[in-house]
């Protein structure tokens, strides 16, 4: 049988422990805590990534087009890769708009609700993997109620693509069903730049209907348009619906790509890349604005519509982490100017 120790034995054996090896058993718990707290961090490095993890779709119509972008950006040098997104709840699709990001690049979870086919109050967590730089999970959230008695036609204002300081409107039936008492009391939106009226409600036993006309402005920013419309009723129960309002006014002026990976170069090795220049109207290229020295621009000369400048970066001695903002000036009115940024590393 094993012998047992008394309590004067075990102190005597601890005491018989070297130095060297008390020290030994505190440099691998110190160890394992760091191990810990790095792959805390390290799980926590592709949540960084996004503005938002939650979003809720409130109340909204039977059919009507519900989707949420989660723009999520690579923070980092290495490339980032989407391995796979999930739902816990077939209430809500997600697809991912691109699963693979260089440094600076910007792509979205695109949460779709499936209010045609689900009803009352639904929520999921939509879960996203990524295999590259490192594993991580991502968790998002989001929830809805999804009523029966209102519908829109069509199911979401879109007003598809238009040009910067162009004007567009669209015409929306707002239909209530179950109670003929049921009134829009106002219309609001969190943006400025869209404009709606009302028209008189048109009432029906246990049906009333709406006719709305919604207007985007000429000052709408350039960009992708993800707005939404809040209507208030009279309704106790359910006071606020929501509707989505999507588009894009195209830029008068971009640039391609907008992030510029130069990779990583040798010292002394010079990397050229390729810029191309659009706008709306023909313009010409007063200046290319650097404040790296080791970046040199051929511009073209005259007006036209398409530009392709050329960009050489020349590596330095030293080692270093290059990230530099490009700002590409031009004659356009107002004296438009276009951004991109330009980042990679120089070896040591």
């Amino acid at each position: 049988m094993p012998q047992r120790l008394s309590p004067s034995h075990l102190r005597r054996n601890v005491l018989r422990l070297s130095s060297g090896a008390l020290l030994a058993i505190a440099a691998l718990l110190a160890s394992l805590s760091f191990s810990a707290v790095a792959s805390a961090q390290q799980a926590n490095w592709a949540e960084k990534m996004f503005k938002t993890t939650e979003h809720d779709f409130r109340a909204v119509g039977r059919g009507a087009k519900c989707e949420y972008h989660f723009d999520f950006t690579n923070l980092y040098q290495e490339d980032v890769h989407v391995a796979a997104v999930r739902s816990s709840c077939g209430c809500t699709t997600p697809t991912v708009s691109k699963d693979t990001l260089k440094t600076h690049e910007t792509a979205a979870i695109i949460a779709k609700f499936n209010t045609d086919s689900f009803i009352g109050q639904k929520s999921a967590t939509v879960t996203i993997v990524f295999d590259k730089p490192y594993y991580a999970e991502v968790r998002l959230k989001v929830e809805g109620y999804i009523r029966t008695d209102i519908s829109f036609e069509p199911a979401e204002v879109a007003f598809g693509e238009l040009g910067s300081g162009e004007e567009s409107e669209q015409d929306i039936t707002v239909t209530h069903t179950g109670n003929s008492n049921w009134q829009i009391t106002d219309v609001r939106s969190h943006c400025e730049h869209l404009q709606v009226k009302l028209s008189p409600p048109q009432q029906s036993p246990g049906m009333v209907r709406y006719r709305m006309r919604v207007k985007v402005l000429p000052t709408m920013p350039e960009g992708d348009v993800r707005e939404r419309l809040t209507l208030i009723s009279n309704d106790t129960r359910f006071p606020t619906t929501e509707m989505s309002v999507n588009g894009r006014i195209r830029p008068s002026l971009s640039v391609s790509p907008a992030a510029v990976n130069l990779g990583t170069a040798k010292p002394g090795e010079v990397v050229e890349k390729r810029l191309v220049v659009r706008g709306e109207e023909p313009f010409s290229i007063t200046e290319v604005v650097c404040a790296d020295s080791r970046f040199e621009f051929d511009a073209p000369e005259g007006e036209k519509k398409l530009h392709f400048v050329t960009m050489r970066f020349t590596a330095g001695d030293s080692a270093d982490q290059v990230g530099q903002e490009i700002r590409i000036e031009t004659n356009l009115k107002g004296g438009r100017s276009v951004k991109c940024v330009a980042t990679g590393s120089v070896e040591g």
